[in-house]
């Protein structure tokens, strides 16, 4: 099981840290658009459009990695002054109970909007756009699979810590403003 959680883990990590990237590239093209825009006068639909793949994209593939390091929102009233096993607890049933259910019923309701996207290589509605439509859609399931192999990492993390295997992680989730 331990091997598993490294797995999952670095999977996730690896991802979030190679799409983080993305949000570097959508600002330079975003400013690259402007300045074509405004300045020089020349527009470019592909990439006013790469900007929402991006988007997409880095927010999708991303989840996993920010439920890795627990900056997904969570009802913190009760789990911040919680002790350990009772947030091993809560991390354990709203995994099993909650998390991945949620991304088992992504995955079935966008499978045939994803299939159905494959099936005519759905492309930009508009003629110098993006023909990848298909692609970005597929980014929903992957999504939801890259959630719930993380769900399935932090429930056993929960595991783990309550039967004593594991000590308790110090990364507290980051403070809301």
């Amino acid at each position: 099981m331990k091997r598993l959680i490294a797995l999952i883990d670095e999977l996730n990590e690896r991802v979030g840290r190679a799409v983080s990237w993305l949000a570097l590239l959508m600002v330079l093209v975003q400013i690259i658009v402007v300045v074509q825009r405004y300045v020089f006068g020349i527009g470019s639909i592909w990439m006013q459009e790469s900007i929402v793949y991006m988007h997409g994209f880095l927010f999708m593939l991303a989840a996993g990695y920010t439920l890795l390091h627990n900056g997904h929102v969570r009802v913190d009233v009760f789990y911040r002054e919680a002790t350990p096993r009772r947030k091993a607890m809560t991390d354990l049933f709203g995994s099993l109970f909650f998390l991945l259910p949620m991304c088992v019923s992504i995955i079935w309701l966008a499978w045939p909007y994803v299939s159905n996207s494959w099936a005519i290589l759905e492309g930009s509605k508009e003629t110098s756009g993006i023909h990848g439509v298909y692609l970005l859609k597929s980014v929903i399931i992957v999504f939801a699979v890259l959630v719930a192999l993380q769900g399935i990492s932090m429930a056993a993390h929960a595991i783990r810590i309550l039967t004593g295997d594991e000590a308790p992680s110090d990364e507290a989730p980051p403070e809301l403003l």
